[in-house]
């Protein structure tokens, strides 16, 4: 059968926004403001903490997806005298916006975090501070957190500074603009500096121990035909971006630590049986894992787009589980985690660099500025912290939450009325104790299900044909079952 692109057609569109709607609805997600923070936002936009130090003839730049407009971060790249390379880093001040105890502050503890759904954003701050005041668009003079890191030839931290600053953001750049500059040879020192910083961080990391799964994501996408479904895997410049916020989260961890108050992102290793397991998944699927090869070095080996390596990479997410947040405050009784490190990043790590989108990160930089500075962290950030790892993981729950609940109906969408239809599948999981039951992946349209086979079990890994058995939008189910299940 031909494999064509699924799109819905307007009119499904339009029914799709209203599911989407009243899926809000059931989870109790509030897109309106209260008048009082809508006021409060008004006044703090006009009147925002400006501090002393002017940095905004820095030209600094941000790398986003096309149409954002909550920037958080802006950064400026430069060698550095002698030798290595100095990362200016710029994050929104929230704080400077927000009143501790105020309307905006109360509401974005309700809140938590922004969440995203196909058709519409919640976000944590109302759009005059997130999306204008506070957001680090291009020409616009903005407070911010700046941060100095200064790298030596190799890409590792040989300085860390912080201080608040005046900033103006010069230009603004998504990722495909980056990669094609980078990719033709025509990227200005900039960009070429991103691409040279990025590459080195990555090593920094490989050294480290650290590893990030590149496997490909689900992403929704509203276009004026309609809904699409697709598969998005991180290209190089998504990576080189991240290094530069990673770079940034783990200095203000250790900047934190040292300190003895602070707001960790912690995940601890993975024991001994889940690395044992995954060799017996690696056998099962004939991925060559030698002995001496460390795990993190066979993940950076693997094409994702081989389908057993798929299905590896997929069973290798089980070692990722277990994130979360430590606060701590030693002068107050509250102490350090006895394992600060983030597991994946092999190093201790805080959020810090998305205060318009997560909450937690404003405390992060407010203690991170405060120590900095050689002052005393506020009373107010301080007082938050004990309650702040309980808040950031409902919040991390409901943002999961809307995330699955959103591709569900989509998929549904996009698949009914097509019941009794066959399509080419991956398996990527089976489930330990029903290996007749297991999910599937398609590769067009980009879905993921469960799907029933035969008693003997389903086989991991590789590419079956499966039957379209359920697919309904009221309830977010699709289904499969598996036509022909050929032997290892």
């Amino acid at each position: 059968m031909p494999r064509r692109k699924l799109r819905v057609k307007a009119a499904d569109s339009a029914r799709i926004n209203t599911e989407l709607a009243e899926l809000r609805t059931r989870l109790e997600i509030h897109t309106e403001w209260p008048q009082a923070v809508l006021a409060e936002a008004e006044e703090a936009a006009e009147r925002p903490r400006l501090p002393e130090h002017d940095a905004t003839d820095l030209p600094l730049f941000t790398v986003d997806p096309p149409g954002s407009r909550d920037l958080d971060q802006a950064m400026h790249l430069a060698h550095r005298p002698g030798g290595g390379y100095r990362v200016h880093y710029a994050i929104a001040d929230v704080a400077a916006f927000v009143h501790p105890g105020g309307a905006i502050d109360t509401e974005a503890r309700r809140r938590v975090e922004t969440l995203y759904f196909p058709d519409h954003r919640v976000p944590l701050h109302p759009a005059r501070i997130s999306e204008d005041a506070a957001s680090l668009l291009p020409g616009e003079p903005r407070p911010a957190l700046l941060w100095q890191l200064d790298l030596d030839a190799d890409g590792a931290v040989v300085l860390a500074d912080l201080r608040r600053a005046l900033v103006r953001s010069h230009r603004r750049l998504d990722y495909a603009a980056v990669e094609r500059a980078v990719a033709v040879g025509g990227a200005d020192e900039q960009l070429g500096l991103l691409a040279t910083v990025g590459r080195l961080r990555e090593e920094q990391e490989r050294a480290r121990g650290g590893i990030s799964l590149p496997v490909p994501e689900q992403e929704v996408e509203e276009t004026l035909h309609g809904y699409v479904l697709g598969y998005r895997a991180p290209g190089p410049a998504d990576g080189w971006n991240a290094q530069i916020s990673l770079l940034t989260g783990m200095a203000a961890a250790e900047l934190m630590l040292d300190a003895g108050v602070g707001l960790l992102r912690t995940l601890p290793a993975a024991p001994a049986a889940g690395y044992e397991r995954l060799r017996r998944i690696a056998a099962a699927l004939d991925v060559d894992w030698p002995q001496a090869v460390p795990y993190p070095e066979l993940i950076r080996s693997l094409d994702p787009e081989v389908p057993l390596n798929a299905a590896f990479l997929n069973a290798c997410a089980s070692l990722l589980r277990g994130a979360g947040y430590h606060a701590f405050d030693e002068s107050r009784g509250l102490p350090a985690p006895a394992e600060p490190g983030h597991a994946a990043l092999a190093a201790p790590y805080a959020h810090c660099t998305a205060p318009l989108r997560r909450l937690g990160d404003r405390f992060a930089q407010e203690v991170c500025a405060a120590v900095a500075a050689g002052e005393d962290v506020p009373d107010w950030a301080r007082e938050a912290l004990p309650a702040l790892p309980a808040l950031m993981a409902s919040g991390d729950r409901r943002a999961g939450e809307v995330e699955r609940a959103c591709v569900d109906l989509v998929e549904a969408e996009l698949l009914a009325g097509r019941e009794g239809e066959d399509f080419a599948a991956v398996v990527v999981d089976v489930d330990g104790k029903r290996p007749g039951s297991g999910t599937v992946q398609l590769r067009d349209p980009a879905v993921r299900a469960r799907c029933d086979g035969p008693a003997g079990g389903l086989p991991l890994g590789r590419v079956i044909d499966v039957r379209l058995t359920t697919a309904d939008p009221l309830t977010r189910t699709v289904r499969f079952t598996a036509v022909q299940a050929p032997p290892p």
